[in-house]
């Protein structure tokens, strides 16, 4: 029997051209989310703030985000945007980087959303040839693919993420499934601490338990861009984290 094999992608993160190639020798691409780019912590000369206020007070945000000093990260934030419209502005710049990403969407994709996702403007880009899914299954190759788009609260004020309880309750309505395909990690502290950033970023417990008592083959998640731990298993189930796409421009491939 011919091998089925699904490349997926997470932390996209306004890497259209690598995106355009993401589906290159598979059957299907899977998208993790994360697609807008706001503030590129390696490069802050792109994204959408420093095309609005500059590279140089970019540095400065990320310098406050980094050092975890957020009251102060937001205060600077809103004296340099002033009498400007935070919500048009954004907006804009957001439809801008959706219309060039889903364009470059191979056919077919399944995706779900990232915490610095809009889903309110999702359906206004999504060809035919993708499906969005949230909470949702569907069937890719004869597997059962479980979806569930987000990220948990965070000082971060991302603009997608849910209370714990929104969150758990997506996953309980996944069922049993094959593969398991989130935007976060499960909570285990190897997969949510980035080296670079040196710090924990927030994982799910009920994903968690979900994979422990529903015992998916694939548990596959982005978020973390450069975690300690990139795959390990948790009971029966392989947890991986497929990737920075931003950084690497490389999905990564599941075939059975």
């Amino acid at each position: 029997m011919p091998a089925f094999r699904v490349n997926v992608v997470s932390d996209v993160h306004g890497n259209t051209e690598a995106l355009a190639r993401a589906g290159d020798g598979a059957d299907a691409l899977v998208c993790l989310g994360d697609l807008v780019l706001f503030l590129d912590y390696s490069d802050h000369s792109r994204g959408i703030f420093p095309d609005l206020f500059g590279a140089e007070n970019a540095s400065r945000l990320v310098e406050l985000r980094t050092a975890r000093r957020f009251e102060e990260a937001r205060e600077f934030g809103r004296g340099l945007w002033g009498d400007l419209d935070r919500g048009t502005a954004i907006e804009g710049a957001v439809r801008k980087q959706y219309a060039e990403m889903f364009a470059a969407f191979p056919a077919p994709t399944y995706a779900t959303y990232g915490n610095v996702d809009i889903p309110a403007l999702w359906p206004e880009y999504a060809g035919p040839g993708t499906t969005v899914l949230d909470g949702e299954r569907v069937e890719i190759g004869g597997r059962v693919f479980g979806f569930v788009g987000g990220g948990l609260r965070t000082p971060m004020r991302t603009p997608y993420e849910i209370s714990d309880e929104e969150y758990a309750a997506k996953v309980e309505a996944l069922g049993e499934v094959d593969v398991l395909c989130t935007h976060i990690p499960p909570d285990v502290p190897e997969l949510l601490y980035d080296t670079v950033a040196r710090r924990f970023e927030r994982g799910s417990r009920a994903l968690l338990a979900a994979i422990h008592r529903t015992r998916p083959k694939y548990a596959l998640f982005g978020h973390v861009h450069q975690p300690l731990v990139r795959r390990m298993r948790v009971g029966a189930t392989e947890c991986v984290n497929v990737g920075h796409f931003a950084g690497t421009s490389r999905p990564w491939a599941l075939e059975w």
